[in-house]
C-alpha cells in the first residue's frame, strides 16, 4: 500500500510540474533551433553518438550522473571520467543529472540540493572549466516542489514530455522528443522538424545508447544520421543546450 501510494504521489508531482509553471520564458531566437542531448553517459553515445554530430559539425548535450560513471549497466557499458573530459574538451557540453541518479521527486529540498552539489564537485575535480548550467530530470520524472530550487540553480531543464518548445515556454520544464527506434521514426523526425520550422521552435531530441542494436531507450547510428541530415537540409542549426539558450534570450 506504501509503495501504490509512493508512485501516486509521484505521478501527481510530476503533472503538476506539466502543467503548473514557475514563470514563463519567452524564446526570441531568429531562426528555428535544435539540440541532441544523451542520458546517463552510455560508451556508445560518447563514441559514435559524439563522433556523428561532429562529422555534421554539430555538439551535443551530454546529461551526466557523476554516481554513475564507469557504473556498468545491463542496457550498456558505461564512459568513464575520460570520457566526460573528452566529450568537455572537444566542445560537448556536459550537463546535469542528480549525483545518484534519484528522482527529483523522491528528493526533499536539502536532499536534492545536496545531490547537485555532488554533481558539481565531481565535474569540478575533473576539470574546473566544466560549467554545469542545464539539467534533465533522471527518468523524466518531473517535481512542482523541486522546480522553483531549479530555477535559481541552472539555466534551463529538460523533461521528456514529448512537443517542441515555441512562444512562451517553462524553462524549467523544457519538452523534448525521444531519439529512440522503439519510440521514432523517420517521419516523426520530419514532423518534429516541421512542427519547429512552422513555430519557429526549439526542438530538443534527447536518448542514450547509440549502437546498431540499441537498449530499449537507444537508437541506432541511422536513425541518429538522419536526424542529423534532416537538421543539415533544412539549414537548421543544431546547437547544445547553453548555446540554443543563447540564441532564445538574443
Amino acid at each position: 500500500m506504501n509503495a501504490l501510494w509512493s508512485e501516486a504521489r509521484v505521478k501527481v508531482s510530476h503533472r503538476l510540474a506539466m502543467h503548473l509553471h514557475v514563470d514563463l520564458f519567452r524564446l526570441r531566437n531568429a531562426t528555428p533551433m535544435v539540440t541532441f542531448t544523451f542520458d546517463d553517459l552510455p560508451k556508445s553515445a560518447v563514441t559514435t553518438g559524439a563522433g556523428l554530430l561532429e562529422t555534421h559539425g554539430a555538439r551535443g548535450t551530454f546529461y551526466v550522473s557523476g554516481g554513475l560513471v564507469s557504473a556498468g549497466t545491463p542496457e550498456w557499458d558505461t564512459g568513464d571520467a575520460a570520457d566526460v573530459l573528452a566529450l568537455h574538451r572537444r566542445g560537448h557540453e556536459i550537463g546535469c543529472h542528480t549525483f545518484s541518479h534519484q528522482r527529483a521527486c523522491d528528493l526533499d529540498e536539502t536532499s536534492f540540493a545536496d545531490e547537485i552539489e555532488r554533481n558539481r564537485n565531481y565535474f569540478r575535480a575533473l576539470d574546473p572549466g566544466i560549467e554545469i548550467d542545464t539539467f534533465a530530470y533522471p527518468f523524466g520524472y518531473g517535481s512542482f516542489a523541486r522546480k522553483q530550487q531549479l530555477r535559481s540553480t541552472f539555466q534551463t531543464c529538460r523533461s521528456i514530455v514529448p512537443g517542441v518548445n515555441f512562444g512562451s515556454v517553462d524553462l524549467q520544464f523544457l519538452r523534448a522528443m525521444p531519439l529512440i527506434d522503439r519510440q521514432m521514426t523517420r517521419g516523426g523526425i520530419e514532423r518534429a522538424f516541421d512542427e519547429a520550422e512552422t513555430n519557429n521552435g526549439w526542438l530538443i531530441f534527447y536518448g542514450h545508447d547509440v549502437t546498431e542494436r540499441p537498449s530499449p531507450y537507444g537508437c541506432s547510428p541511422d536513425l541518429l544520421n538522419y536526424a542529423l541530415e534532416a537538421a543539415s537540409r533544412r539549414k537548421i542549426a543544431a546547437l547544445t543546450m547553453g548555446e540554443a539558450f543563447r540564441c532564445a534570450r538574443a
